[in-house]
């Protein structure tokens, strides 16, 4: 166990966890929502330190991130437990394992030998990812400092519900992040999360402020956040708060764990919310989950020319100049290219 990061002392031994929007507090002898952060007579530990339960090599791509130094490797890691309650989670085996088993399990690293197999590997980064990174805070902040002295990047795959505090403890850092913006409902957090939208939006606007290089996922599922006013919604916000030149990913669901009622997204259904998020005046709208998809590759915003062709993970070609530009109009082409 490692004692915990960002929390605050109360009264009879209670603690206040002020690491993610759920902000629980915490009586002796029991855990948060997430199950890794446990109160021990009014002192908070977190139980994952070092536990890797999922360590592999995976392309940026997959994150998914398309405009930060493409075709590169990323060291990716997780630990279990979740601070959300989806019903459609698609790692539910690690994320909710505390709940469902009431332990703790993983492999023990320190950040030394995760930066180690991350250089060993050939990777330009590190991802924390597969579950919440929020949740595993301690360890991702202790090798993402070490990371950085190493010359690699960092990059969160969250569901943007961290704190501030918490954003303003990595910020030096973290370099990139994509961020579940699952729906524009508050109904659907509740529903579907147990959690709120409202902090997600907020923790948006403050990684674009530092900025972290952004990119947006909408996971999109039949009957619940498919409708064409709630895409166009996402859409502007991206637009409006975050800039047109922040990529937003539509992808394609498939039932899974408790969600087994709503069949697969139609791949007209990511088409329409490509255009959708075209027609509002993103620069870069992609699909996902589906290879093969005209959505998975870049155009040039400006002159449409192919920059990146892509087929699933992988890169078949790129156009982009060393310096971000498109070869054929010299559009500034945004991202981390290099």
């Amino acid at each position: 166990m490692r004692e915990a990061l960002l929390y605050e002392k109360l009264s009879h031994q209670e603690v206040k966890c002020n690491l993610c929007s759920h902000r629980c507090r915490i009586p002796p002898g029991k855990t948060g929502l997430c199950g890794v952060r446990k109160n021990e007579e009014g002192v908070l530990y977190s139980l994952v330190y070092g536990q890797v339960i999922a360590h592999h090599v995976d392309p940026i791509e997959k994150k998914p991130l398309f405009h930060f130094l493409p075709g590169t490797l990323s060291y990716s890691i997780a630990t279990v437990g979740c601070n959300f309650r989806c019903d459609f989670c698609q790692n539910y085996e690690i994320s909710h394992f505390p709940r469902h088993y009431g332990y703790v399990t993983g492999e023990r690293f320190s950040p030394e030998e995760i930066v180690a197999e991350a250089q060993k590997a050939g990777c330009r980064s590190i991802s924390y990812t597969y579950t919440e990174p929020t949740i595993y805070f301690e360890f991702a902040y202790d090798c993402a400092r070490l990371a950085s002295e190493q010359g690699l990047k960092n990059v969160f795959v969250s569901n943007g519900y961290m704190t501030p505090e918490a954003l303003e403890t990595i910020y030096p850092h973290l370099h990139a992040a994509n961020i579940d913006l699952k729906a524009f409902r508050e109904e659907f957090y509740r529903k579907h999360c147990k959690a709120r939208l409202k902090p997600v939006l907020e923790n948006l606007k403050i990684l674009k402020r530092q900025g972290v290089w952004l990119e947006v996922t909408t996971l999109i599922i039949p009957g619940e956040n498919d409708d064409p006013e709630e895409l166009r919604d996402i859409a502007r916000f991206i637009r409006e708060e975050l800039g047109p030149e922040t990529p937003w990913h539509v992808t394609r669901f498939y039932p899974t764990y408790k969600l087994l009622t709503r069949p697969p997204t139609p791949v007209e259904t990511l088409q329409k919310a490509y255009y959708i998020g075209r027609e509002e005046g993103l620069k870069y709208v992609y699909t996902g989950n589906v290879p093969g998809e005209k959505g998975e590759s870049t155009y040039c915003w400006s002159c449409g020319e192919l920059l990146i062709e892509r087929y699933g993970f992988r890169i078949l070609k790129n156009e982009i100049t060393p310096e971000g530009r498109c070869p054929s109009c010299g559009a500034v082409i945004d991202g981390l290219w290099k």
